[in-house]
């Protein structure tokens, strides 16, 4: 049986002219533009299959998005040059060249790749490495100006403009009150046979020298359109139209609100998605694997 190795790929992307990160048929999407790119490039029958650690929705975008593809060994000769043959011991010549054909591959996608999505970096991926269920924690960025005048042009698309003044004090506080282990179905869209139990690490706002208010929100995971969800639900209180214990009340109740509006996807970045040790890989991926319930008292 040909030998296959799993590869870690560390990307990112604009995501304002993407139907999100899934392959849908008839659209343009992130996972499709790379899967073809990487089936182009090593001459396969077929593109290969792309893991993510975060699926995200249309509009958002990504500065440190991970998947992961387990790809044939002797097909990443063909990396190295469109003329390459393939090697007659692929292991053989894998450890001869194999950081050169890694090298080769990055360069070749930066080239085959559209603009608005790169491929920083291809490496062989740790024993028990899934992009998805072994990562640790996803950090988020949502980015809003409230200038009257508002958004710098060049910004625009990865900046909210919001018409009215925020303060940033009325945000932390009604954000602390999220933070933790919570059922958080009152801020997802539910999903048949998935769990809406997430750990809320951080959910911080800042405002920046330019005026440009930043939340940064980091959970172990998180469910379809929670930190929009989140975001929307904070910028009313931040706008003083809802009082501080809001968000919270809401959170408490476990089920979606009217009052909630999903904030618009291109102020938000997927920035980090962090990973245990090495050895760690494997017992992260089975133990988010399990469906979570919450301990009662």
């Amino acid at each position: 049986m040909e030998r296959e190795l799993r590869l870690r790929l560390d990307l990112g992307y604009d995501g304002t002219d993407f139907s999100g990160w899934a392959r849908q048929p008839g659209r343009r999407t992130v996972q499709g533009e790379i899967e073809d790119a990487l089936g182009r490039i090593l001459r396969l029958d077929a593109p290969p299959s792309l893991t993510v650690a975060g699926r995200t929705d249309a509009g958002v975008h990504a500065r440190g998005q991970v998947a992961h593809v387990d790809l044939p060994l002797a097909a990443l000769a063909a990396a190295s040059s469109a003329r390459a043959p393939v090697p007659a011991d692929p292991d053989e010549a894998w450890e001869e060249r194999g950081a050169e054909w890694l090298a080769a591959l990055t360069r070749r996608l930066a080239g085959v790749l559209p603009p608005d999505v790169r491929v920083h970096a291809v490496s062989v991926a740790p024993e028990g490495f899934d992009a998805r269920f072994s990562a640790l924690s996803r950090r988020y960025g949502y980015r809003v100006g409230d200038a009257p005048g508002g958004v710098d042009p060049l910004r625009r698309r990865e900046v909210l403009w919001y018409a009215r003044p925020l303060d940033v004090d009325l945000l932390n506080a009604a954000a602390a009150r999220l933070l933790g282990e919570h059922d958080f179905a009152a801020f997802c869209r539910r999903r048949e046979g998935a769990t809406t139990i997430r750990e809320l690490q951080r959910l911080e706002w800042v405002r920046g020298d330019d005026g440009i208010l930043l939340a940064t929100v980091v959970a172990d995971a998180f469910c379809h359109s929670m930190v929009r969800a989140l975001v929307g639900s904070l910028l009313t209180v931040g706008e003083g139209r809802r009082s501080v214990e809001w968000p919270g009340e809401v959170l408490a109740r476990a089920v979606r609100d009217s009052g909630v509006h999903v904030a618009p996807a291109h102020g938000l970045t997927l920035e980090e998605v962090r990973y245990p040790e090495p050895e760690e890989l494997a017992r992260r991926a089975a133990a988010t694997r399990r469906v979570r319930t919450l301990s009662r008292p």
